[in-house]
């Protein structure tokens, strides 16, 4: 599982977490904005009337409202991201990351309108009648390449089959895998709730949902969406209050470092600028999923004759996401204090690395050497060989690095007893691989561990958790019920509705077994995932800006004549 988990960080590394994925993203948001005249701006109130149905047409082609519409989407987006991944993204990058978060989702808003407004004009659907859409139907019907002869190049077929094979891939890497992940170890740590009893619970309840196709699907997630947001507006709301003398510095902090990066504070050990900017963005697209191309999935079943329409009920999708429930949790995360305090936990062991050698973090010289060796511009030796371990307690002169903090009261226990033994370790990691050994300590916590220690730090105190508890499970349940609808669409391209079943069956098997498997691998997974559907789709939008720009032009042009005394 360690080389597993290496090797999806080492590709990651090229991929989704190099500077180039960064730019596309960005660069695409960017375009569309100066190009399109900003439209998350100048849309925005005209997206308000189409999602109350103010336009809508009897007759209209579909299998769900507006609003269910939209409602599938931010079920799709609206999940551990939003709770889990700002918290890796702080932990990562320090209060920096939380503004690159906030500019992709502005920058996401209009890329969003993009991707849907072209995915629902390329919709197609199904032998059983149903809508099929999203980004491989624009792609197989636009991206070919034409030949003087007459003849075509099946290109967007092929680039359309590849986006399929990679939502697919998604609907578990991002859709399923870290969900259920983050909720059974939430309600593990909250309530004491086996993570195989959730697992089974929750897998029975998706099942029954999932089967019942979209419009079941939207029906749950229309209720559940608003409920969710509700609830955890207000727990947040009651943290922030709670630490009101906070509220501004938090503020600032965000702001201060900028471009400078966050210096090293408490058992946070400093991150550079390029390190936050990478982490903001890319967590901003884990939550938001704007560019990755699955909410037009939900969009294109839509109701409705103009495509452009449902484009701009897509752009309230990463303001509701991001700006305002990302940007909550961030600001609870900052005035609590949590995200820089080392907290009592059980270690990940893929998240130990052992340096040979004893580190001080109050010593400015050892904290500016971790500090290189986290980033990676130097390296500090690691330990090799056998650890010797006395009643808990390491023998050697070692230093543990968890969650990219000097861990602090390490102690390792067999069976909840402490462990007296010898253990080997390669390359700083541990080879042990016995499940019943645990290292626990004091270190930075990230994802939804440190949100859940965020929410106590209110006049709620404890009973703060149970709010990221049930927020959690709301989110990331209703996270993986749209995607099991986006990896059945995209099953639907490649082979045809007969063999959604058994795909529906593999998603809820794999949404079990996730429960109960080790939370950082499917973190490092899922950001794979995303990278694998993004790049095809955003090229597909960049090819076709000019048939965008024309589209819109021509939905204004239709709606004037039908409501000549309407404005935007």
């Amino acid at each position: 599982m360690q080389r597993l988990n290496d090797f999806f960080i080492l590709l990651h590394q090229y991929l989704g977490g190099h500077h180039w994925f960064v730019f596309l993203l960005l660069g695409t948001g960017v375009f569309f904005t100066l190009y399109l005249g900003f439209p998350q701006i100048r849309y925005f109130r005209h997206a308000l009337r189409i999602v109350r149905g103010k336009y809508d047409r009897k007759g209209d082609k579909g299998d769900t409202s507006h609003f269910q519409a939209l409602a599938t989407a931010l079920s799709g987006t609206v999940g551990t991201g939003n709770i889990a991944g700002v918290a890796l993204a702080v932990h990562l990058g320090g209060p920096a990351a939380l503004f690159w978060m906030l500019v992709t989702a502005f920058l996401g808003m209009c890329t969003k309108f993009v991707e849907v407004t072209l995915s629902h004009k390329y919709r197609d659907f199904d032998e059983k009648g149903m809508v099929t859409g999203g980004p491989m139907y624009f792609m197989k019907k636009r991206l070919n390449i034409s030949l003087k002869n007459g003849k075509q190049i099946k290109t967007g077929y092929w680039l359309g089959g590849f986006f399929a094979m990679a939502t697919i891939l998604s609907s578990f890497g991002t859709g399923s895998l870290p969900q259920i992940n983050s909720i059974s170890n939430s309600l593990f740590a909250t309530f004491g709730l086996n993570h195989m009893v959730t697992g089974a619970i929750l897998s029975l309840l998706l099942a029954l949902i999932i089967i019942g196709g979209i419009k079941r699907i939207a029906k749950v997630t229309a209720t559940l969406v608003p409920f969710m947001a509700v609830i955890y507006f207000l727990g947040a709301i009651a943290v922030i209050l709670y630490n009101y003398q906070q509220i501004i510095p938090s503020f600032l902090s965000i702001f201060s470092d900028l471009f400078t990066g966050t210096a090293a504070v408490g058992g946070f050990l400093g991150a550079g600028f390029a390190f936050a900017f990478n982490n903001g963005v890319n967590r901003g697209l884990f939550s938001n999923e704007a560019g990755q191309g699955s909410a037009p999935i939900a969009h294109a079943a839509a109701k409705a004759h103009e495509p452009v329409s449902e484009g701009m009920v897509a752009i309230l999708e990463p303001f509701i996401d991001t700006t305002i429930i990302c940007f909550l949790t961030g600001l609870v995360l900052l005035s609590s204090g949590v995200w820089n305090e080392k907290l009592p936990n059980q270690f990940q062991k893929t998240d130990i690395e052992m340096l040979a050698g004893s580190y001080d973090n109050g010593d400015e010289a050892d904290v500016k050497l971790l500090e290189g060796h986290l980033d990676n511009s130097s390296r500090l030796a690691l330990f090799n060989g056998k650890l010797t371990i006395e009643e808990g307690d390491i023998a050697e002169p070692v230093s543990i690095l968890h969650a990219r903090s000097l861990a602090e009261d390490v102690k390792v226990f067999k069976n909840g007893v402490p462990y007296s033994g010898e253990m080997m370790i390669e390359k700083g990691r541990v080879t042990q691989t016995e499940s019943d050994i645990s290292f626990s300590g004091n270190s930075l916590v990230h994802s939804a561990p440190l949100t859940t220690a965020a929410f106590t730090r209110s006049f709620l105190g404890d009973y703060g958790k149970y709010i990221v508890a049930i927020g959690l499970l709301l989110f990331a349940f209703s996270t993986a019920i749209a995607w099991s609808y986006y990896g059945d669409r995209a099953v639907t391209y490649l082979v045809g509705a007969r063999y959604v079943m058994l795909y529906r069956i593999i998603f809820v098997a794999g949404f079990f077994v996730a429960s109960f498997t080790d939370t950082t691998i499917i973190w490092n997974l899922s950001l794979l995932t995303v990278t694998f559907m993004a790049v095809p789709n955003l090229i597909g939008l960049l090819l076709l800006h000019r048939e965008v720009k024309g589209s819109i032009r021509d939905y204004w042009s239709g709606f004037r004549d039908e409501h000549p005394l309407k404005g935007r």
